[in-house]
C-alpha cells in the first residue's frame, strides 16, 4: 500500500510540475472556471429574485444543494480525471492503453495517476463558497450525528461520481458512442442533482432512484440536515443511505473496470 501511495504521488507531482510550468494558462483557466460557475448560480439567483422559491425551497435550500455538488464533483474531476471517459476513449483509441498494460505497474493506478487537472480548483473553490454562503443563510440545527455525516455525504458524493466515470471509461473498450450516453449522467447528473429532487417528473425521478441512486446521494441528506418534510414519504433510514450509495457505485464501477481489462483486445493502433 505504502508503495502504491508513493507511485501514486509520484505520478501526480509530474502533472503539477507540468501545469505549474503554463502559470499563465492556468490563470486563465482557472478564472473561468470560477466566471462560468459564478454566472449560472447568479443566473439561479435572479429566478430566486423573481419567484421567491421553487416547490417551496428557498435560495439558500437550493445553494447548500449547489454548493455541495460543485464541490464535490469539482474534486472528483480533479482526481479522477484519468478515467474521464472522453479523454480515456481517446487514449484506447490511440493505442496507448496497451503501452500502459505492458509496464510493471498497477493499470487501475497508471489510469488515475495520468491526469490531475489544477484548473479544478476554480470549480471546487466556487462550490465552496456558495456551500459556505448557504450555511450562513439556512437555519441548521447541528448535531454530532450531523457534524459526522456532513463529510460522510460529501466524500460519498465524489466516489460515486468518480464510479460513473469508471464505468463511463470501461465502456469504451467495446463502443466509443457511449461517451455522450454517460456524459448525460455525470455532467447532467450533477446539474440535476443541483435542484430539489421533487420538481422533476416521476419517470425521471424513479429513474435516478432506483437505478441511479443519485437522490440519495444530495437530496435527502438535504432534507435531513435542513429539516425538510420528504415529500415521497419514504422511511427515515433512506436520510442515511448516502455512503451506500455513493461508495456501492464505486465499488460496481470497480468491478466493471477488471471485467472490462480481463476482456480488453488491442486497438491495434
Amino acid at each position: 500500500m505504502r508503495n502504491m501511495l508513493e507511485t501514486y504521488w509520484r505520478l501526480i507531482a509530474v502533472q503539477i510540475r507540468s501545469q505549474a510550468s503554463y502559470r499563465a494558462n492556468f490563470f486563465v483557466e482557472f478564472l473561468a472556471s470560477v466566471l462560468s460557475t459564478a454566472m449560472v448560480f447568479i443566473s439561479l439567483a435572479f429566478v430566486f429574485e423573481r419567484f421567491g422559491n421553487i416547490a417551496g425551497w428557498d435560495l439558500g435550500d437550493v445553494a447548500f444543494l449547489y454548493g455541495m455538488v460543485e464541490a464535490a464533483f469539482g474534486l472528483m474531476d480533479m482526481f479522477f480525471s484519468g478515467f474521464d471517459p472522453q479523454n480515456f476513449g481517446l487514449q484506447v483509441r490511440l493505442g496507448r492503453l496497451d503501452q500502459i498494460l505492458l509496464r510493471p505497474i498497477r493499470v487501475t493506478l497508471q489510469v488515475i495517476g495520468s491526469e490531475f487537472l489544477l484548473r479544478r480548483l476554480g470549480r471546487i473553490l466556487q462550490g465552496l463558497v456558495i456551500l459556505l454562503w448557504a450555511l450562513q443563510r439556512v437555519e441548521i440545527t447541528w448535531t454530532v450525528a450531523k457534524v459526522l455525516y456532513f463529510p460522510i455525504v460529501f466524500v460519498s458524493m465524489i466516489a460515486f461520481f468518480g464510479g460513473l466515470f469508471v464505468i463511463g471509461s470501461t465502456l469504451t473498450f467495446w463502443t466509443f458512442e457511449s461517451v455522450e450516453i454517460v456524459n448525460i449522467f455525470t455532467y447532467g447528473g450533477s446539474e440535476m442533482m443541483s435542484y430539489p429532487m421533487h420538481i422533476y417528473p416521476a419517470g425521471l425521478r424513479r429513474f435516478f432512484t432506483y437505478v441511479i441512486p443519485a437522490i440519495f446521494l444530495n437530496y435527502y441528506p438535504a432534507i435531513y440536515f435542513l429539516n425538510k418534510p420528504d415529500p415521497f414519504g419514504m422511511p427515515g433510514w433512506v436520510l442515511f443511505l448516502s455512503p451506500v450509495a455513493g461508495f456501492g457505485v464505486l465499488f460496481v464501477a470497480g468491478l466493471f473496470w477488471r471485467y472490462g481489462l480481463r476482456r480488453y483486445q488491442s486497438s491495434g493502433t
